[in-house]
């Protein structure tokens, strides 16, 4: 079924469902359709939102991408580009620049978790210190 057509059918989930299945706040997820990175698959002939297994597939793509900081914009070009890739029409010229800017989104995933595993270190390190500090203090008094 088209993006935005109407419908209501067992394979559309409301808001409430995707919440839930995701973990986002519903005011999170209609944020994301109103900044085009995942808008609802359909609506309700009463106008509710109503989201596919993709869509939700997607929504936790883009909350996965949140703890390492990657923009709105880069995070709508990840999937635009995953979205180019999964078109039949596209052709193997694109296909390749597509794969190399994927491969990009790549290198910067592995930076930003070697960077997030180097703050995990350091801050285990000074949990590791204050209790130190303050089992030396316990046994002191």
């Amino acid at each position: 079924m088209k993006r935005g057509a109407a419908m209501s059918g067992a394979d559309h989930m409301q808001i409430g469902e995707v919440a839930e299945r995701t973990g986002l706040s519903l005011r999170t997820i209609r944020y994301y359709g109103e900044v085009g990175l995942v808008e609802p698959s359909a609506r309700s002939r009463g106008g509710f939102r109503l989201y596919t297994e993709a869509d939700v597939d997607r929504l936790n793509l883009v909350k996965r991408m949140k703890p390492l900081e990657f923009s709105l914009e880069e995070t709508r070009e990840l999937l635009a580009a995953l979205d180019r890739l999964g078109e039949s029409e596209t052709g193997s010229e694109e296909r390749a620049s597509l794969s190399e800017r994927l491969d990009a989104f790549e290198a910067a995933i592995a930076a930003r978790c070697q960077a997030l595993r180097g703050q995990l270190a350091m801050a285990e390190e000074f949990a590791g210190r204050l209790r130190e500090q303050r089992s030396r203090q316990h046994i002191s008094t």
